[in-house]
């Protein structure tokens, strides 16, 4: 099984879509490994974003993810990283293809809902400035047989 890290952003949290986003996730059969409710610090923020720090809009994108809360998770299943980003769809909101989270929630590419990571060396590093090791969890929910 291959893992990737989600975070709900602050526009998705404010517009209280946590539940929504994450209803999808588990009915498409991936696992939630890890779940939690933070502010991310500036250190973070500039870590997480820290392949885009020489970019004009690194410091929107640090301003932005330390604005309000966030929800991070680590979701477990086949193929995983690629089906996240498939279901978050175009990072642009506003061409992103209704039935995505992104098309049927943003207009933007900013507030843009959410982030999945891109790669398996993208969750390498990115799982490690929200979880430790110790709260990723690994159990069975029962149905993987009829998923998988």
């Amino acid at each position: 099984m291959e893992r990737t890290l989600v975070l709900i952003k602050p526009d998705g949290v404010k517009r209280r879509l946590v539940g929504r986003i994450f209803q999808r996730f588990e009915e498409k059969g991936l696992r939630i490994a890890a779940l939690k409710l933070m502010n991310v610090s500036r250190p973070m923020a500039e870590e997480h974003y820290s392949v885009h720090r020489d970019k004009p809009f690194f410091r929107s994108l640090v301003d932005y993810i330390t604005s309000g809360p966030v929800v991070a998770a680590v979701l477990e299943g086949s193929n995983a990283i690629a089906v996240v980003r498939k279901m978050c769809g175009a990072t642009d909101g506003s061409k992103a293809e209704p039935g995505t989270i992104r098309g049927d929630f943003s207009m933007g590419i900013e507030k843009n809902i959410i982030h999945a990571s891109d790669s398996h060396e993208a969750y390498e590093h990115e799982y490690r400035i929200f979880f430790r090791d110790e709260e990723i969890l690994n159990y069975e929910c029962g149905d993987e047989h009829i998923i998988y």
